[in-house]
């Protein structure tokens, strides 16, 4: 789904993503775009930030309120504020205008390579009384269940993938984002700090331990 009102830009990178054999469907009316989201459940969207009616933000906003389905933004904006915005708000990468389609490709091909083969792992993980379901990004413990973000769900992943191991902030960096040299390393911290809530939430306090100077480990 390809959220962007510039027309020519538009048309380019369905044009690109068509010759890859996606379907592409491009938004052109900006003020229902959570109603055409629900109507097509795309796999994937790339969002303008400016937009007409509502920004970018704010319908990423609307669409992480139902779906976990990867986002990527396009803009022209290059302030590192709205970068750890946008990923903040709940984006999973951010491609800069103007930008090479090629590059553009790759990490299209990258998230939904990311997002959609997990089907083939263990759909579940169990380590201290939690139960961590790959299936539908939850976990469980004492009969309670909390719902991960796209990347809760990827952290804890290589955590417990990894148990007694630590995993350094530069591998859950390049886990979560790839070669993005752009992404601040305390979004990293704030994401950490989300998923530790959400499983203290169910009676795991220190599931998640810290090692300064050197990354995490679940032991």
């Amino acid at each position: 789904m390809v959220v962007e009102d510039d027309e020519k830009i538009r048309a380019i990178v369905a044009e690109s993503l068509r010759k890859w054999q996606y379907e592409v469907l491009e938004v052109t009316a900006f003020d229902g775009i959570e109603d055409q989201f629900r109507k097509h459940e795309p796999h994937l969207v790339l969002l303008d930030i400016n937009l007409p009616v509502f920004d970018g933000y704010y319908w990423c906003q609307r669409i992480r309120a139902i779906s976990k389905v990867p986002i990527l933004f396009l803009s022209s904006r290059s302030q590192n504020m709205d970068i750890i915005m946008a990923i903040n708000m709940g984006g999973d990468d951010y491609v800069q205008k103007p930008f090479d389609l090629s590059v553009l490709v790759a990490k299209v091909n990258a998230l939904l390579r990311r997002n959609y083969t997990y089907q083939d792992e263990a759909l579940e993980l169990r380590h201290r009384g939690l139960s961590f379901h790959l299936s539908n990004s939850s976990v469980e413990a004492d009969g309670h269940t909390a719902e991960l973000s796209r990347n809760e769900f990827i952290i804890l992943q290589a955590l417990m993938r990894n148990i007694g191991k630590i995993v350094s902030r530069d591998e859950l960096m390049h886990a979560l984002w790839k070669d993005e040299q752009f992404v601040d390393d305390n979004t990293l911290t704030v994401n950490v700090n989300r998923l530790r809530r959400r499983i203290a939430e169910l009676g795991h306090d220190d599931f998640i331990s810290t090692r300064k100077g050197m990354g995490y480990i679940v032991e």
